[in-house]
């Protein structure tokens, strides 16, 4: 990784927060101790993932949707392993794509390991991700804290998810560590796990522990695969009903408006905003990596 000038911002959607490093051409070298240490709360900048911001064409992940999406999301946990997908994440990203100039208001395409997201940047501020279609794999797990067991279902948003109702959200526990589950089979990469209860009518709040990041204060595929999981809790599967089905997710850094509709498709709808730009001191970064 190159010690020369490296800028970065930090930015939050619903407080789920992240380093920007913008790197156009992709030319610099990520490895997970370098982006984990940036994203240490104490030691570095400090976020619950890390957004490297990337033209799809300079980058071998995503050259292939070049044509689609001028941009890619290279994410990063926070523990510097590689992820599918973030949804707060494609919001921030696109909001500094917006400041930077890159894009404007209204629709555009960002490439993702979880394929290709569109995205609307709303003049109101919120940003409209849609983020594909859920697959609900019949195989769950059960959840187990402090004595406490839950059956979890089992959604895929592009990335995995195991969604456990609960009566109360302190039953989740600390979840600095992965709560227990099994059969760990189930999900062979790790998995998100959402804890969730009722506030009203089609009105839920979750805590989440992050695969590789801890419990985080959003997580926007999360907010996805509970509302689908309500649904079909509920009966409102919009596939069988024939009408939209909308959730509202609270979550302990905000709040998450999520819409699935007959065809599959669901739309994320949220805040997205930029707090910070700054330079990493390039004798800092060269300590790190010496």
């Amino acid at each position: 990784m190159s010690t020369s000038r490296i800028t970065f911002l930090k930015g939050h959607g619903t407080e789920n927060d992240f380093v920007i490093v913008p790197d156009p051409d992709n030319a610099l070298d990520l490895p997970a101790p370098v982006v984990a240490r940036l994203c240490d709360r104490r030691a570095g900048i400090g976020g619950d993932g890390l957004l490297h911001v990337v033209r799809s064409a300079a980058h071998p992940e995503a050259r292939g949707m070049a044509g689609r999406a001028e941009w890619f999301m290279d994410y990063r946990n926070a523990d510097g392993s590689v992820a599918e997908m973030c949804g707060n994440g494609v919001r921030v990203f696109a909001r500094y794509l917006q400041r930077a100039g890159h894009v404007a208001e209204g629709d555009l395409d960002v490439a993702t390991r979880g394929g290709i997201k569109r995205v609307h940047i709303a003049k109101d501020g919120d940003v409209t991700v849609s983020m594909g279609r859920a697959v609900l794999p019949e195989d769950g797990v059960t959840v187990t804290v402090d004595g406490r067991s839950w059956d979890a279902r089992n959604v895929n948003m592009g990335n995995p998810h195991a969604v456990a109702f609960v009566e109360d959200l302190a039953h989740a526990g600390e979840l600095r560590s992965v709560p227990p589950f099994g059969p760990q089979s189930v999900y062979p990469d790790g998995v998100n796990i959402e804890f969730v209860v009722d506030r009203g009518p089609r009105h839920v709040a979750m805590r989440v522990h992050e695969r590789g990041s801890g419990e985080t204060r959003s997580c926007g595929t999360g907010a996805c695969a509970v509302a689908v999981a309500a649904a079909r809790r509920d009966g409102a599967d919009p596939a069988r009903t024939g009408a939209p089905a909308t959730y509202t997710v609270d979550l302990p850094g905000g709040t998450l408006v999520i819409t699935e509709y007959p065809d599959g498709g669901i739309d994320m709808t949220g805040p997205a905003v930029i707090v910070a730009e700054g330079v990493i001191d390039p004798a800092w970064l060269e300590t790190m990596i010496g």
